[in-house]
């Protein structure tokens, strides 16, 4: 069956669907020897031959199994497939066995906890996508005690600079020192380094940040630098709310003029 490019090479786990959009747009992505650089064709793994700069990826659909992996990420890897520097990486924390698998979004190099990886580019987008808003929260110790005013202005929404503001976010006090606070945050959008950047704003600097739940994904037994496979209720879980936030939609109607 005939599907789009950058869905195949998605389900190949190369990459997730949208930076398969900018192989094919850049000209790497080749069809029975010919270059592809409009995102709309199709093709059949069956009788097509696929290439991805260069590499065939009709075995990996033809014998490809998912693979859905949550990690506790320590502080000090890079969320990266590799590096030029040679700095840590994430994938370096999950054993070859497992094959190929790729960041499901970012964590900052110092920022530490949950983080998804998987072989599977449509689960990649739908994570990664901003229309299905799945939560993040975050536990942020940030230096010196804000105010409940500026507390306020996060929850609301902060400027980030060159016309940059963050969507609304749900900012909870959790406790105080002398020298510092601690907060936990829920995103619904995901900016870079957008916990620090808002804390920031408001003239307190983050001074350790860890990622606690993904959507309703939590685990607090797994330690910083394990890892383990995600259960398949769970993966089912993030798929279905795909489900329900397309069935709510508000539908529609046609004017009558």
């Amino acid at each position: 069956m005939k599907q789009r490019l950058q869905k195949l090479i998605a389900a190949a786990g190369i990459a997730s669907r949208r930076h398969a959009e900018d192989f094919i747009k850049s000209g790497q992505v080749t069809v029975n020897g010919e270059v592809v650089v409009e995102l709309g064709v199709k093709a059949d793994p069956e009788t097509d031959h696929i290439k991805v700069k260069g590499r065939l990826i009709n075995p990996q659909l033809a014998q490809r199994k998912n693979v859905y992996v949550l990690l506790n990420k320590p502080k000090g890897y890079l969320t990266s497939m590799s590096d030029p520097e040679d700095r840590p990486l994430v994938v370096d924390l999950i054993p070859a066995s497992l094959g190929r698998l790729h960041p499901v979004g970012r964590l900052d190099f110092n920022t530490e906890g949950l983080l998804l990886l998987t072989n599977d580019g449509e689960f990649t987008n739908l994570i990664t996508s901003a229309r299905n808003q799945i939560p993040k929260v975050y536990k942020a110790k940030v230096q010196g005690t804000p105010s409940d005013k500026a507390i306020d202005r996060l929850r609301r929404g902060v400027s980030l600079g060159e016309g940059e503001r963050t969507a609304p976010a749900d900012v909870r006090r959790l406790r105080e020192s002398e020298s510092n606070s601690w907060f936990e945050v829920v995103l619904h959008e995901g900016r870079n380094q957008q916990v620090r950047r808002m804390f920031d704003a408001i003239g307190h600097s983050v001074v350790r940040l860890g990622r606690t739940r993904i959507g309703e994904l939590e685990d607090k037994n797994l330690r910083i630098g394990e890892w383990r496979k995600l259960t398949e209720n769970e993966v089912k879980r993030f798929k279905k709310s795909k489900r329900v936030k397309r069935e709510t939609r508000p539908r529609v109607r046609g004017l009558i003029g």
